[in-house]
């Protein structure tokens, strides 16, 4: 769908908008007209016979009815079944933490919430220990923080580690 005036673009995108609604998609493995209507339409310049698919050929409303949300069925299947594997692809590494009132954590400083802690590359990436004053849920909770921060004292699970008595600083000499 080349044009020499790149100004009709807005001519071409009732096809290219068709051409997307065919494609078949790798989540619902069907293409988004397909789930809509239960068929891929012709495109117009193919002139081959139809084929005798059931959804093709003319039924009855209660059938057609049936075809459609036997489909959409089949579509909610397979989306949970793709949104179940990439959940346990993305949390294959994870760790989950819990902290409990009284824990102690050390929590990053990240540049966005803390500038004036990270001006430089060379200062601390962490801070602390912080004591947990409350557990708003198991990924929100409330450190107690000096006032010196001037920020809200509540934080994202991923702004925490715990923090552990047995922690050897990694600029001191073991020796």
């Amino acid at each position: 769908m080349i044009v020499q005036n790149i100004r009709e673009w807005e001519k071409l995108l009732p096809h290219i908008e068709f051409a997307y609604n065919r494609v078949v998609h790798s989540t619902t493995s069907f293409s988004p007209f397909e789930v809509m209507y239960g068929f891929n339409p012709l495109p117009p310049l193919d002139f081959l016979p139809q084929p005798t698919h059931e959804a093709w050929t003319c039924q009855d409303g209660k059938a057609k009815a049936k075809y459609i949300q036997d489909l959409h069925s089949q579509v909610k299947e397979t989306i949970k079944r793709r949104v179940k594997k990439q959940q346990e692809d993305g949390n294959k590494g994870r760790k989950e933490y819990i902290f409990q009132e009284g824990d102690w954590v050390w929590l990053h400083l990240r540049k966005e919430r803390f500038p004036t802690q990270r001006k430089s590359k060379l200062l601390p990436r962490r801070d602390g220990p912080f004591q947990v004053i409350r557990r708003i849920n198991n990924n929100a909770y409330e450190l107690d923080l000096p006032p010196s921060y001037n920020i809200s004292n509540s934080f994202n699970v991923c702004d925490l580690s715990p923090f552990d008595v047995g922690f050897k600083n990694s600029w001191s000499n073991s020796l």
